[in-house]
């Protein structure tokens, strides 16, 4: 059961985060040859993840504490919603998630980095509602666990990617058909699951 959990969150984090390493792999092209760019990335970015996390548990302590347990697997409706949402963008073609405006004009600081974080994770939020209001509590702090462990891993990942620009290119192409397909799938498991509508 904790296997399966770990492994879940190892792949939600990946989904909802492959946009930061593009952002963060951007903020270190702008601090390069500054002492302490990484630390203070680090720090910023485990900052802005704690306030994702704990704003995702607190919804969903509220949520679970006030509504009937069967209203809660059409939460999974946040997810569905969301992907369909990014699908409609990128078929559209107007997906309007560009990384150099978001942090166009801001010096690599430890609060600038975890603003841009919280603020890029409003969608994350959305996400990891659904997911810890449908596992039980172990199950949440050990989403959480992973998530702040796999911060230090997303940071590595963004300063190796700041200086292999193909890997960013390729990233920034496809992060936009993942993300929806993914988010689409959580969205109908947690219904499915949850047995809304009858399923």
């Amino acid at each position: 059961m904790i296997l399966s959990s770990v492994l879940q969150a190892i792949g939600l984090f990946l989904v909802t985060n492959i946009d930061d390493i593009i952002v963060l792999s951007l903020f270190f092209a702008r601090g390069a040859g500054q002492r302490g760019t990484t630390a203070r990335i680090l720090i910023g970015q485990y900052l802005g993840v704690i306030g994702i996390l704990g704003a995702a548990v607190l919804v969903s302590l509220g949520a679970g504490a006030f509504l009937p347990p069967e209203v809660i697997p059409y939460f999974g409706l946040i997810p569905l919603g969301l992907g369909l949402w990014a699908a409609w963008k990128a078929w559209r073609g107007d997906d309007d998630d560009d990384d150099d405006a978001k942090i166009e004009g801001k010096k690599v600081g430890v609060w600038t980095v975890a603003g841009v974080t919280f603020a890029n994770g409003g969608d994350n939020i959305g996400v990891y509602v659904p997911v810890f209001l449908s596992v039980g509590p172990g199950a949440v702090v050990a989403y959480c666990i992973v998530f702040l462990a796999l911060v230090a891993v997303l940071v590595g990942l963004a300063k190796f990617v700041a200086t292999r620009r193909p890997i960013a290119e390729v990233l920034e192409r496809w992060e936009h058909i993942l993300f929806p397909i993914v988010l689409i799938g959580l969205g109908v498991f947690i219904l499915i699951s949850g047995g809304a509508f009858g399923l």
